[in-house]
């Protein structure tokens, strides 16, 4: 029976060098000179942490980030940014997570898709990813459009095709 899976992943190798180019173009920046605007990772929470000054050094700083996360490859919907924060002084800090995985709800929010449809397939959740199967190859390619028309605000990849 052929089936497929709908996962969202994030390459973190290319996540990884994005942040490197974002620092290494901070640092060099003139508007930037003197102060303490950096973009750190956390591996262990999956989020991405911003440091700056001011809050216009911040926004200066998050549309760097995500012009070099776009230039690598890296869709911007994965991020979920939290709120601004004062560390000390003047200085702002915002806690960015990287989103990974299909979550519960929008695996939810998927099968009911595709079991309102009526088209001749199943999914269930398993995990991280839903799984869609069905008998003829044409509605799994059916339900890959429905879903891709439908779910817009998370990337979503189709792997593991299956006949």
């Amino acid at each position: 029976m052929p089936s497929f899976d709908i996962v969202s992943e994030v390459n973190r190798v290319e996540i990884h060098n994005a942040v490197d180019q974002c620092n290494k173009e901070i640092s060099n920046r003139f508007d930037f000179k003197g102060s303490d605007a950096r973009v750190e990772i956390n591996e262990k929470e999956k989020t991405l942490i911003a440091f700056a000054d001011d809050d216009f050094k911040l926004g200066q700083l998050r549309d760097v980030l995500t012009g070099r996360l776009a230039k690598r490859g890296v869709d911007i919907r994965c991020l979920a940014p939290g709120g601004i924060e004062k560390v000390s002084g003047n200085k702002v800090k915002q806690v960015v997570a990287v989103r990974q995985g299909v979550d519960q709800d929008l695996g939810r929010k998927i099968v009911k898709l595709i079991k309102d449809s009526k088209l001749k397939v199943q999914a269930s959740i398993q995990g991280n990813a839903v799984r869609i199967a069905g008998a003829k190859k044409d509605t799994l390619q059916d339900a890959i459009a429905l879903v891709r028309k439908s779910i817009g605000d998370v990337p979503l990849q189709f792997k593991n095709f299956r006949e």
